[in-house]
């Protein structure tokens, strides 16, 4: 068999101001424990207006309008600097405002657990109508909306999740069940918010690259969420459900679950199966989180800056079978983090970059770019973490010089021509090595690169099962052209091979 392919990719953000407020947990945390908080007073005041984020250098190179390369152009801090002529709509995917995100959010609900008011419902539904990619079916799905009196009883006396837009309430998403935790208002929001993003991503991969959704065989969906009832948490299945909505109807599909490293997991699980013949042509996709967002928010505020993570992340990728044209993902080529790897910095690095490249005789240096923990620096500095993505390289590089494939002096270079800035929102999974994937594909089909490394990175200890630290990676690879490889055996020497078997059985049964 043949690699499988990376056929195309899609990415979309969603300007959540205030989803920051009532849904981010370091701002409902702060509710409960200190409702009265100077922090919560100052958090409206630190929102940016949907222009801002748009005009965000960072979000226009998540929506593919700008390059890696040319946001390294950008001095650091990028918050108080914007991208003249920026546009909602990008090469990968776009920005939607919160209003039409309710929307979808309307649209995806297929339990009438979605409740919106009359008039916002009419406003929603003249944007949308507009939308390119939502058809007039998925409109259809808005229904007529409700009475403002009728939401607000379902608010404060059936426990429902109010929904926001420029500080007031314009409907609300209803529990599912009267008792199952898992099925509280609160958590159908998180889901649905994933399962609406999703959609957006998928529809944007679909739109973008061209692709018939009837095409589309398998989902793997590999969000940081989880949606089940009280006999199941984590049952799923979100993959299915986005594919849904999305007109995939020749499609089945699956969860896949590793915190921030279950895109390169989804990654590679997608390639196997296409290059197993198992499936043409599978989807990984993911929505975002909006308990992550103002996850930072403190941090932020304290130190007079915007509350950038205002920001709901998705994508979509689609892996095929091989074309001989878009690159190849070779799973010969892959990390992994195994239970008795170890957790210190050269341990990890060394089982996810070096080891996949050791199998295929390849120098550190032979990978053009590597694409890693792709966190936004502008987010992550003021709150202590530093740059997540130059610490990864610079940790890559030192392995290179100790390995002699780099000299010292060449550092500082080496994070320069194979690092790249981070542009992702921290979104948990969002940022871990899967933002690249639609650069790369460009550069390969340009001659621009040869290969890329896609890494994910994941905290396990998180869910308070086991201490251990997860990662995986896969090397990405220009597509030489020839769809089977050169030790594969051809249809006509099997046939011969197969003949000459049976001749030499004939003979065998003849002189006993």
């Amino acid at each position: 068999m043949s690699y499988a392919v990376v056929k195309g990719a899609g990415y979309v953000l969603v300007h959540t101001p205030d989803m920051v407020i009532h849904n981010g947990t370091t701002q409902t945390s702060e509710k409960t424990i200190n409702p009265n908080s100077d922090y919560l007073k100052e958090v409206p005041k630190h929102l940016r207006s949907f222009e801002e984020v748009v005009s965000y250098p960072a979000n226009q190179t998540y929506i593919g309008n700008m390059t890696p390369e040319q946001l390294a152009e950008y001095k650091l801090p990028w918050y108080d600097k914007k991208v003249e002529g920026a546009n909602r709509e990008g090469k990968f995917g776009e920005i939607m405002p919160q209003d039409e995100f309710i929307g979808v959010m309307k649209i995806c609900d297929v339990f009438d657990l979605v409740k919106l008011e009359k008039n916002f419902t009419n406003t929603i539904k003249d944007k949308l109508t507009k939308h390119p990619l939502i058809s007039e079916d998925l409109v259809a799905k808005l229904k007529e909306g409700e009475e403002k009196e009728e939401i607000d009883k379902l608010i404060n006396t059936q426990h429902a999740e109010a929904i926001y837009n420029n500080g007031e309430i314009v409907g609300c998403v209803k529990r599912a069940h009267d008792l199952d935790i898992n099925l509280n208002a609160h958590t159908m929001f998180e889901n649905l918010v994933v399962k609406a993003s999703g959609v957006l991503s998928l529809l944007h991969l679909l739109d973008k690259n061209n692709i018939n959704p009837e095409e589309i065989e398998y989902v793997i969906e590999c969000s940081e969420e989880a949606c089940g009832d009280m006999n199941q948490r984590g049952g799923g299945n979100f993959a299915k459900a986005i594919a849904e909505i999305a007109g995939c109807s020749n499609a089945t599909g699956s969860d896949t679950r590793g915190f921030c490293a279950a895109p390169t997991h989804a990654l590679i699980e997608a390639a196997s199966l296409v290059q197993a013949g198992v499936y043409e042509n599978v989807v990984i996709v993911a929505g975002g989180a909006s308990a992550k967002l103002g996850m930072n928010g403190k941090d932020h505020v304290k130190k007079g800056l915007p509350i950038l993570e205002d920001v709901l992340g998705g994508f979509a990728v689609l892996i095929s079978k091989n074309d001989g044209k878009n690159p190849v993902l070779r799973t010969d080529l892959v990390g992994r983090h195994t239970v008795g790897t170890g957790s210190s910095p050269q341990a990890v690095i060394t089982s996810l970059i070096t080891t996949p490249l050791d199998k295929g005789e390849l120098k550190i240096t032979d990978i053009d770019k590597y694409s890693v923990e792709m966190q936004n620096p502008d987010i992550t500095k003021p709150a202590g973490a530093g740059d997540v993505p130059t610490s990864n390289y610079k940790m890559i590089g030192a392995l290179g010089v100790k390995r002699k494939e780099l000299d010292r002096k060449e550092l500082k270079d080496f994070v320069k021509k194979h690092g790249m800035p981070g542009w992702a929102p921290t979104q948990g999974h969002i940022p871990s090595g899967v933002p690249y994937i639609g650069f790369a594909r460009e550069a390969m089909l340009n001659n621009e690169i040869n290969r890329a490394m896609i890494v994910g990175k994941g905290s396990l200890f998180l869910g308070r099962m086991t201490n251990l630290f997860d990662g995986v990676s896969i090397v990405i690879e220009k597509n030489t052209g020839k769809v089977k490889e050169d030790n594969a055996v051809s249809e006509e020497k099997i046939r011969e091979l197969i003949a000459e078997a049976m001749r030499e059985f004939a003979s065998h049964l003849m002189n006993e």
